[in-house]
């Protein structure tokens, strides 16, 4: 999954949230040396990434795009999944959108310190184009998608993924809704066990 569906699933503790947000570029056991909530979020973030990577329903919408796309489906995938999240945003919560990500922007900065380096340096791009809120949009996620294909330099072609999304939009959709539901399920099982740690 990708930024957006990762904070949802933390719940409402901001360090957990943090946590799960940043945890791509914490590698093995380095999250040892984070606090316990952080710890948590990162090892939440470790069980999401396994979990959708291995559930049925994704793999359908990987399969769709593996043609042309090959090794790069799958983060495209998350990318259209956090599409589909954030424009049924009202069905998965009470706060809006907007108001919802700019918490999390606000949790960030007063959480700066303890961000990695990576995190620190992207996040003023982040909130300055509201990479979350921008999501909703087809118009923010051909942005996203061109960036990401701009950091492989143009190999990945992802940036034409949009087409697909356009054409499948429907498929995509109801292959998310369905599996989102199992997902915050598993996440939530999850939490409980390693809160209870």
């Amino acid at each position: 999954m990708n930024y957006l569906a990762h904070i949802y699933l933390s719940g409402e503790n901001d360090l957990v949230t943090i946590g799960n947000f940043i945890a791509d570029g914490i590698k093995g056991r380095s999250y040892k040396k984070y606090q316990k909530d952080i710890q948590i979020g990162i090892l939440l973030h470790r069980h999401i990434d396994t979990y959708t990577d291995a559930h049925k329903t994704v793999r359908q919408s990987t399969k769709r795009l593996h043609k042309k796309y090959g090794h790069y489906s799958g983060i495209i995938v998350d990318i259209l999944y956090d599409h589909f999240l954030a424009k049924n945003w009202n069905k998965y919560s009470n706060i809006s959108l907007e108001d919802y990500v700019n918490n999390f922007y606000d949790a960030l900065e007063v959480h700066y310190d303890i961000l990695p380096l990576r995190i620190q340096k992207m996040m003023p791009y982040m909130i300055a184009d509201n990479w979350l809120l921008s999501y909703a949009s087809i118009q923010g996620i051909t942005r996203v998608l061109e960036g990401m294909n701009r950091r492989t330099k143009n190999r990945s072609s992802m940036n034409e993924a949009v087409h697909e999304l356009e054409e499948f939009y429907t498929e995509f959709e109801n292959e998310f809704s369905a599996f989102f539901d199992e997902l915050i399920t598993s996440s939530k099982e999850k939490l409980t066990e390693l809160n209870q740690l």
